[in-house]
């Protein structure tokens, strides 16, 4: 179906509309929440542990993929988005929990940072996002893979979102930003968001399948 009778399907559907504004609203708060608590877990911090993985690899400077590397995936979902608008309240909405979850975790764990990680410019764009004391567990890591996870049965993007969570968990590893188990408990909790989401918000998944089912 082409993707302006897609948009005008979608626009004159009142409950899909409604859902898209929740699914905004619940994205926005989050990321609000989500700069709230890397601010306290920032101001928090305890002190630095050793790392079975970090104590064994250098340090490489790779600020350039760890800050542009997340806006460019942010970009390239927006363009899946508009190409397949009937997935846009249920993203939003696991998006949305996928950031509550995080905020909760960074909330209760305090590690501080590795003491020679790469700094990052005080200016760089992720500033808002991302502040030093929010480790556990890898957003870097997490995002993609929930992508990847949502868009499961397109097999080219699910794999561009694999390679991409794997590659942002060896930039912030390689780069020392965060420590192994910040990387790899990211794949197992954002395994569990997405199927949380799928129950929390059955009718927004159920929707897909059903609207391309419609009009195919």
């Amino acid at each position: 179906m082409a993707i302006g009778g897609k948009y005008k399907t979608l626009f004159s559907n009142k409950q899909y509309l409604a859902s898209v504004a929740v699914g905004i609203l619940f994205l926005g708060t989050s990321l609000i929440v989500n700069y709230i608590a890397g601010l306290y877990a920032t101001h928090n911090t305890s002190n630095s542990v050793s790392d079975l993985l970090l104590d064994n690899l250098p340090v490489f400077d790779l600020d350039t993929f760890f800050i542009y590397g997340p806006i460019t995936l942010v970009v390239f979902i927006i363009v899946l988005i508009w190409r397949e608008p009937e997935r846009l309240p249920f993203v939003t909405k696991t998006i949305a929990l996928f950031v509550f979850t995080r905020s909760a975790f960074i909330t209760f764990t305090h590690l501080g940072p590795t003491p020679n990680r790469i700094p990052l410019p005080p200016d760089n764009p992720l500033r808002w996002f991302t502040f030093g004391g929010d480790l556990f567990f890898s957003g870097h890591t997490g995002l993609p893979f929930l992508m990847a996870l949502i868009f499961w049965e397109e097999k080219i993007i699910r794999y561009i979102f694999l390679a991409a969570s794997i590659l942002f968990g060896a930039v912030v590893l390689l780069g020392h930003l965060h420590y192994s188990i910040d990387v790899f408990a990211a794949f197992f909790i954002t395994y569990g968001i997405v199927n949380l989401a799928k129950k929390f918000f059955a009718k927004d998944y159920a929707f897909i399948r059903q609207f391309k089912l419609r009009k195919s």
